[in-house]
C-alpha cells in the first residue's frame, strides 16, 4: 500500500511539474531572443504602404498623404496631445516659424492624444490660436515615425524632397532653437 501511494505521489509530481509552460528566454546579448525557434521583435510590423503614402484626416475634413501633397515644401510633422504641457510649450514656437517662412514651410499639427482628447481639440485650437492644420495621423505613419518611443510631443522635419532631416522629442528653449536652425538650414537649400 505504501508503495502504490508513493508511485501516486511521485506520478502526480511529475505530471504537474511537466505541465508548466517553460521560462521564457533570458537575453544575454543584443541579438532577438526567441521561443521555440520563431524571433521574438520589438519592432512594429513594417507599413503597408510606402511613407510618402501615409497620411492623416484634417479636423476640419479631408484626407492628406505625407508626401504626395507637400512636395517641394519643407515640412514639420509635430506630434502632440491637449495635455502634454511641452505640446503646449512649442506651440507658439511652431506658428512663429510657419508665419517667418510662409510659402517655404507647412508645418502640421498630429493629434496623438487618442479618442478621449479629441473632443478637447478644436477648444485647444481656439484657446492657441493654431493657425495651421490640425490632423489625425495614420496609426501606421505614427508608429512608423515614432517607433517605440511615445513620448510627446515629437517634432519631425522634413525637407523638399520629403526626407527626414531630424527629429526632436519633447519641447524647451534649447530644443526651439535647434529645430529653428534645422528649419532655417533646410529652407535654404
Amino acid at each position: 500500500m505504501n508503495l502504490i501511494r508513493t508511485i501516486s505521489i511521485v506520478l502526480f509530481f511529475l505530471l504537474v511539474c511537466a505541465c508548466r509552460s517553460a521560462a521564457p528566454p533570458v537575453a544575454v546579448s543584443d541579438r532577438p531572443v526567441s521561443n521555440n525557434r520563431m524571433p521574438r521583435l520589438n519592432l512594429p510590423m513594417p507599413p503597408s504602404k510606402p511613407l510618402e503614402k501615409l497620411g492623416w484626416i484634417l479636423f476640419k475634413g479631408g484626407e492628406k498623404k505625407l508626401m504626395e501633397e507637400y512636395k517641394g515644401k519643407v515640412l514639420i510633422l509635430d506630434f502632440w496631445a491637449t495635455y502634454c504641457a511641452p505640446c503646449i510649450e512649442g506651440i507658439p514656437h511652431l506658428r512663429m516659424l510657419n508665419e517667418k517662412y510662409g510659402d517655404d514651410l507647412l508645418v502640421i499639427g498630429l493629434h496623438v492624444g487618442g479618442e478621449e482628447d479629441r473632443p478637447r481639440v478644436p477648444a485647444f485650437e481656439k484657446r492657441l490660436n493654431i493657425d495651421y492644420p490640425i490632423a489625425t495621423p495614420e496609426d501606421e505613419l505614427t508608429y512608423l515615425l515614432l517607433g517605440t518611443d511615445t513620448r510627446i510631443p515629437q517634432t519631425l522635419v522634413f525637407d523638399r524632397e520629403g526626407k527626414l532631416v531630424e527629429k526632436f522629442v519633447s519641447y524647451d528653449e534649447t530644443i526651439g532653437k535647434q529645430i529653428e536652425k534645422t528649419v532655417e538650414r533646410t529652407v535654404k537649400n
